[in-house]
């Protein structure tokens, strides 16, 4: 019935200008005709419930029965998602206020509340600070994420930032030389994928690199680009963009990709079981966590994890992440 329900709501909600779009590109690409490419997206969508971007971003045109069948899907991690995470506790992640204030002790960083501080207490803040971050309180995605290093005119920005609801600001990050190095212009963060099993012991399921590309920040939907982390914490496939575009090295920096190291990466697993126990009841968290000289800053946690699986173009082995996923939850 579940199922029946999702096909409906997709089914409703699917951009059909898009959705031909991209099966004409595929067409294109693998030399078969479109009518083709569509009655295969819609066989996948009810066989093993992948949108028609499931069927693009992890290239299931490439893919055997068996190969599809190890991909996560859209509906099966909005099935985690309703299974694992208490929804009365979302906005505790959500509210990326209520987030900083549940989540103090690892975010190594000062913040300020607009909403809560006048023009006085903000010049305070901003005293002693080359560069600060705002953002609104709930957008995802790098929406409405400014950062903001002319102090010239208080008054203004401050206006502004109450304007534009943007009231969360937060003391600039430095991140470890080496991520500089990679991309300077951005806090080039990883997104880490967790799971909080029934004895309360939390598991890594995916480790991604999300890295800057002519930006302020390494959002895939601003222009960033990301790559995959290895147990070892190297990087072992070349990045992507929302484009399409593969890079061994970065276009701007031409610093090596693939093999890059994460610093500190033998510490990230304690840092992740002492988070997941911070709100429990949301088991599935998509956590947002920056490198700094010091070890890790945790940025923000998403109840709403996206699906991050390498492109079978990229990888000769052509697995998804779903098994790795069915070691600690019953999907």
């Amino acid at each position: 019935m579940k199922k029946v329900v999702y096909m409906v709501k997709k089914i409703k909600n699917v951009d059909y200008k898009s959705f031909y779009q991209h099966a004409k590109k595929i067409a294109k690409k693998i030399h078969k005709p479109t009518f083709f490419i569509l009655i295969d997206i819609i066989w996948c969508a009810i066989f093993y419930g992948s949108g028609y971007m499931d069927y693009f971003e992890f290239e299931f045109y490439l893919l055997k029965r068996k190969e599809r069948k190890s991909f996560l899907t859209g509906r099966l991690n909005n099935e985690i998602v309703r299974k694992y995470n208490d929804k009365k506790d979302w906005n505790k992640l959500d509210d990326k206020i209520i987030f900083n204030h549940l989540f103090k002790k690892y975010l190594k960083r000062e913040f300020i509340d607009l909403r809560e501080n006048d023009l006085l207490s903000f010049k305070k803040f901003l005293k002693g600070k080359k560069r600060v971050v705002a953002k609104p309180i709930a957008d995802c995605g790098g929406k409405g994420v400014i950062v903001i290093e002319d102090f010239k005119n208080v008054e203004k920005i401050y206006e502004d930032l109450l304007n534009n609801k943007q009231y969360l600001v937060e003391e600039y990050l430095i991140q470890h030389q080496d991520l500089s190095k990679l991309y300077p212009s951005s806090v080039n963060g990883l997104r880490i994928l967790s799971f909080l099993d029934d004895k309360g012991k939390a598991h890594i399921l995916n480790v991604i690199l999300r890295i800057g590309n002519n930006g302020k920040v390494d959002n895939f939907s601003s222009g960033g680009m990301y790559t995959f982390v290895d147990t070892k914490g190297i990087v072992y496939v070349p990045a992507i963009d929302e484009k399409g575009n593969v890079y061994d090295k970065h276009p701007i920096t031409k610093e090596k990709i693939v093999g890059f190291k994460i610093p500190h990466f033998k510490e990230l697993e304690k840092l992740i079981d002492q988070i997941s126990l911070v709100v429990p009841s949301i088991r599935y968290v998509g956590w947002d966590v920056a490198v700094t000289k010091d070890g890790f800053a945790i940025l923000e946690g998403n109840q709403y994890p996206g699906i991050f699986q390498v492109k079978p173009s990229l990888s000769k082995n052509k697995k998804g992440i779903l098994e790795e996923y069915r070691k600690y939850m019953d999907i």
